[in-house]
């Protein structure tokens, strides 16, 4: 009876495509989703998918020039829903999937591919300026304005002479006002840094000791709560932000899943403290955050420090024998999810109970 009542992780429907799929995201307001990839000579693919009658039908593809890496819908409005990528080449793109044979928006954003991606102040109100971010092999993470044709906003890169780590995860956060907004970012030697866009100055770092794979706040547009990476040997890192000690840092506890990389994670829109990780080995784990009774204590000297909870398996299942490289889930129903692999399926998932916690 216990089992029956935990969360259940179902493979709803699964396609299987016939090239390398990097990506998969919900078209806002829509039954849609998008999935992104590169053929086997190179070009890239935007495929459009709509589910119907508990199947996926494909409704358009649209082949690009370079492999696609990533995209995001959340720098555009729900009435414009652009759709923004990164692809091998460094090119950042915004299309209007209407009428996609001609990016709305494209610029030269880096020298090397554009691993990840994130937008922010499309869908909400009173949270600043639409803008993308992008983070790249070339070491350098950039914030982008559409509005401001090839110039960033902002670059975030070493100084000179200093070693490029190759930034593998970006992730906006601490936007709930017009001026304040922070930028997190993980790279492949294992440190995290976050840039405060106000001040234009790092406010922390910490190194993981493995490379970051995946990074995110579990609410973009509210004052920062807590921040979740995945890394490389199966650890997750869940950091209290709340209080900032300025010897000790943020608060964090860490965790072991998966049993092989952790490749990311994305929390649940409709409740921050459940969030999914997905795994090397095919695998996604439900998580559920649990708050101390006190989030902050005061030390010896009489500074604030933050104190972390507890984080508490729900479920895990193996879906697919190769990693799972990207999840989704639709902000409009509970517990339905798009995901792919590198098995080249594309998957839709639901998640039960979650309307318990």
């Amino acid at each position: 009876m216990e089992k029956l009542a935990k969360p259940i992780i179902i493979s709803h429907v699964e396609k299987s495509l016939d090239y390398s799929l990097f990506d998969a995201k919900w078209i806002p307001c829509s039954a849609k989703f998008v999935v992104m990839g590169s053929r086997p000579r190179g070009t890239g693919l935007i495929q459009i998918y709509e589910l119907s009658s508990g199947e996926i039908n494909l409704v358009k593809s649209i082949e690009r020039p370079s492999s696609i890496k990533c995209g995001t819908f959340k720098a555009s409005s729900l009435r414009d829903r652009y759709l923004a990528t990164g692809d091998f080449k460094g090119k950042l793109s915004i299309y209007d999937l209407e009428n996609p044979s001609v990016p709305v928006y494209s610029a030269n954003a880096h020298n090397e591919i554009i691993n990840a991606i994130d937008g922010i102040g499309g869908d909400t109100i009173g949270c600043g300026a639409p803008e993308i971010l992008t983070g790249s092999r070339d070491g350098t993470v950039k914030v982008w304005d559409s509005r401001q044709k090839d110039r960033p906003v902002a670059i975030m890169q070493p100084s000179e002479g200093e070693r490029r780590c190759d930034c593998w995860s970006v992730a906006f956060g601490n936007s709930h006002t017009d001026e304040d907004r922070v930028v997190a970012s993980g790279y492949d030697n294992g440190d995290v840094k976050m840039f405060d866009l106000r001040a234009m100055a790092l406010r922390w770092e910490s190194n993981l000791k493995q490379g970051v794979c995946g990074l995110e706040f579990d609410r973009r547009d509210i004052a920062m709560n807590k921040l979740v990476a995945t890394t490389l040997e199966s650890k997750i890192y869940l950091f209290d932000l709340r209080t900032q000690h300025p010897k000790k840092g943020f608060a964090y506890l860490v965790e072991k899943a998966h049993s092989s990389t952790v490749w990311l994670v994305r929390h649940l829109p409709q409740n921050r403290e459940l969030f999914v990780t997905c795994g090397g080995n095919g695998s996604i784990c439900l998580w559920k955050y649990n708050y101390p009774e006190k989030r902050h204590l005061t030390d010896s000297e009489g500074i604030e420090e933050g104190v972390v909870g507890s984080l508490k398996l729900l479920q895990n299942n193996i879906l697919s024998s190769q990693p799972v490289s990207s999840l989704d889930w639709s902000p409009d129903k509970l517990g339905l999810a798009v995901c792919t692999s590198f098995d080249q399926c594309v998957r839709l998932i639901l998640t039960t109970k979650l309307n318990l916690y």
